[in-house]
């Protein structure tokens, strides 16, 4: 089976190269050789065919080769492992001296932390963004996590710390209650347009600028959390540990989550972005 876009990618940071046109047909291209190898070789297909438009934005907005990307259920790797010239060798998976289906930074440089199950994912990513910031260096860091377990303290940590990071939410529907009702899906689908955040920050920035507007602001921002407790009750979940909370977001929309990472990354803050995702999709 020819893969021509897949193909096209001889390099990491390659997909940067190709039209966001080209996009949804790479996704295809991808799940289509994740069947073909992992049908052969074994592993873990269905957590890979729901986090594929997930990982291909990340590539999209960051350079794993010196931005760290930190995975908590570390099977959930293969779509990285791809886009970062290891697709050749994907026969070997799981095999005696081939590729391991977890990150293994000895494997690459793009594998930033060797991750299984351990719910440490946004500990190791405070560590590195605490790092970065002491060694006053410029990159990145994310952590892509999965059901909670012990990861909600390294949440509540890394949230008090206002260091500047991404953790990034892969909600299959198996750990968090779903928000119910349209005007729920309105207001997250509102609050992940780019109009928004530069709305925010100019409103923001409009006010503070005096005693009668920062109390101004103060009214209709204890207004607007009231309102957002009722309808986005997980938003006011991760804002109270010192998250911005961007979403929940289409996880295979994969326009939507690229403007929602990239936006992510110019807060220069803790974020969490919620991401809806179908396991197997």
């Amino acid at each position: 089976m020819s893969y021509p876009l897949l193909e096209r990618i001889n390099a990491p940071g390659e997909i940067k190269n190709l039209p966001a046109s080209d996009m949804p047909a790479l996704c295809e291209e991808i799940r289509q050789f994740l069947v073909q190898n992992v049908s052969r070789t074994g592993g873990h297909l269905a957590s890979n065919l729901g986090i594929v438009e997930t990982t291909v934005a990340i590539h999209r907005v960051f350079d794993t080769a010196r931005d760290r990307l930190v995975f908590d259920v570390g099977h959930q790797c293969y779509v990285h492992k791809i886009l970062t010239g290891r697709a050749d060798r994907f026969p070997t998976l799981r095999q005696l001296g081939g590729i391991s289906g977890f990150p293994k930074p000895c494997e690459s440089a793009h594998d930033a932390f060797i991750a299984g199950h351990a719910s440490n994912s946004v500990s190791v990513a405070l560590g590195m963004a605490r790092a970065r910031t002491m060694l006053h260096e410029d990159y990145s860091v994310l952590a892509l996590i999965g059901d909670g377990g012990l990861a909600y303290e390294g949440l509540n940590n890394a949230g008090a710390s206002g260091e500047p990071l991404i953790v990034i939410l892969n909600d299959n529907g198996m750990s968090i209650d779903r928000n119910v009702g349209a005007m729920s899906e309105h207001l997250s689908r509102l609050r992940t347009k780019p109009e928004y955040f530069a709305f925010k920050k100019a409103y923001h920035n409009a006010l503070s600028g005096s005693a009668v507007g920062r109390a101004l602001y103060r009214f209709n921002h204890s207004l607007k959390t009231g309102l957002k407790k009722a309808m986005l009750p997980n938003a006011t979940m991760f804002e109270d540990m010192g998250f911005a909370y961007l979403g929940p977001v289409d996880g295979h929309d994969l326009a939507q989550l690229t403007t929602t990472l990239e936006w992510a990354r110019e807060m220069k803050r803790p974020v969490l972005v919620h991401v809806r995702t179908q396991k197997g999709h």
